[in-house]
């Protein structure tokens, strides 16, 4: 996929229950990249293992980063999570991890599509020795722990952590860049399009109290009424499959255990794909 949408990949890793990728789009949006991906993967997992049902269980998270000064140090970050999460056990390991794009780097794996030239002429024009900086600059990063900072909103975190003084500039929890970037985002309206969408509960409550025609309020009682049945159902999927929403805090927002919630995307998105006339106010809400 990534040869033939001529997406650049500069880093990846795939851990035990998630992945991590970052992705430069060029001809072919993020949305549509990922629901191929995840959809053909699904597909393929269950014919492999004789299942059906749904693979993946929220909605993937994305953030959009700001390549200068962030590209290299999320290239570290993602590339570092399976020695943080233990799976490898040193830096020897890691090199000859095959799911994570570090060994793509360091030249003991291949990746049709990762940008391998693109990250490493960042460290030297000669392979052998690029790769070796590259190899250090990983290894320098081992001590730097979570990077929480990383993961959103990192502008705003970093400056309350290093204690900058005077104004906090624009920030956005969707975006990882500096102030200017991120009001140039907001401003721009084709930038805007390709923003993860941002709505809490209550704004969520308030879309499905329009899709519904009902009172935001109702979507709270837990009723055999046909209409607000529907409506917490789609309330559910539009947080956690479209939102990305945690299941955990949707389902105490509505008061239901982890198990109702699950039940209830899987009928709020049947709902939404049968429902043409649904689907199409929902998209016109979302991407007002």
């Amino acid at each position: 996929m990534l040869e033939e949408t001529h997406t650049d990949c500069f880093a990846w890793a795939l851990l035990s229950n998630h992945f991590h990728l970052l992705l430069r789009c060029n001809q072919v949006g993020l949305s549509q990249f990922m629901r191929r991906l995840l959809t053909g993967y699904a597909i393929n997992f269950n014919h492999r293992h004789t299942r059906i049902g749904h693979l993946f269980q929220n909605r993937y998270k994305s953030i959009i980063c700001e390549e200068d000064p962030y590209l290299l140090e999320l290239i570290r970050y993602i590339h570092l999570n399976p020695l943080r999460a233990r799976i490898v056990s040193d830096l020897d390991s890691l090199d000859d991890y095959s799911w994570s794009g570090h060994a793509v780097l360091v030249g003991k794996n291949k990746l049709c599509g990762q940008a391998i030239d693109e990250v490493l002429q960042f460290f030297g024009k000669n392979y052998l020795v690029a790769r070796r900086i590259y190899r250090q600059f990983v290894a320098d990063g081992v001590a730097l722990g979570q990077r929480p900072e990383l993961v959103g909103g990192g502008l705003r975190r970093s400056q309350k952590a290093a204690g900058t003084q005077g104004e906090i500039e624009s920030y956005d929890e969707r975006v990882l860049g500096g102030g200017a970037f991120v009001e140039a985002l907001q401003k721009d309206v084709n930038l805007q399009a390709i923003m993860p969408p941002k709505l809490s509960l209550h704004e969520i409550q308030a879309v499905v109290g329009k899709l519904f025609k009902i009172e935001p309020i109702s979507i709270m009682q837990r009723t055999r009424m046909n209409s607000i049945s529907e409506a917490r159902a789609v309330f559910c999927c539009i947080a956690v499959r479209f939102i990305g929403k945690k299941g955990t805090d949707t389902g105490k927002f509505l008061g239901i255990g982890p198990t109702g919630v699950s039940r209830a995307v899987r009928r709020g998105e049947q709902l939404i794909e049968e429902r043409s006339e649904l689907k199409a106010n929902l998209d016109k809400i979302l991407n007002q």
